[in-house]
């Protein structure tokens, strides 16, 4: 591995590190980046994501597509919240 990023993010709960950070083991556990390895943990409130690439073009590619489904991940839970702090009580059904 030539290039390597390790992003340490704070999340307000551990409700919500736990519930972004199962949104994101689907792609974690893929194998399709061929250039680029990642890894998920957490310290506390700190999500901890950590990407080993080939090259600074994997790395790169590959850390916005993480950071971009943080924040639709983070966006998700704060609908829901307000939602829920407004007695709109929304479920989800997954089929």
């Amino acid at each position: 591995m030539k290039a390597k990023a390790t992003i340490r993010l704070k999340f307000s709960s551990a409700r919500h590190l736990q519930t972004v950070k199962a949104s994101l083991l689907p792609e974690v556990n893929k194998s399709v980046y061929g250039r680029a390895r990642v890894a998920l943990g957490n310290d506390g409130d700190f999500l901890i994501l950590t990407i080993q690439a080939d090259d600074t073009v994997a790395l790169r590619s590959t850390l916005n597509a993480f950071l971009r489904w943080i924040n639709s991940a983070t966006n998700v839970v704060a609908v829901l919240d307000h939602s829920y702090q407004f007695g709109n009580h929304a479920t989800l059904n997954v089929v």
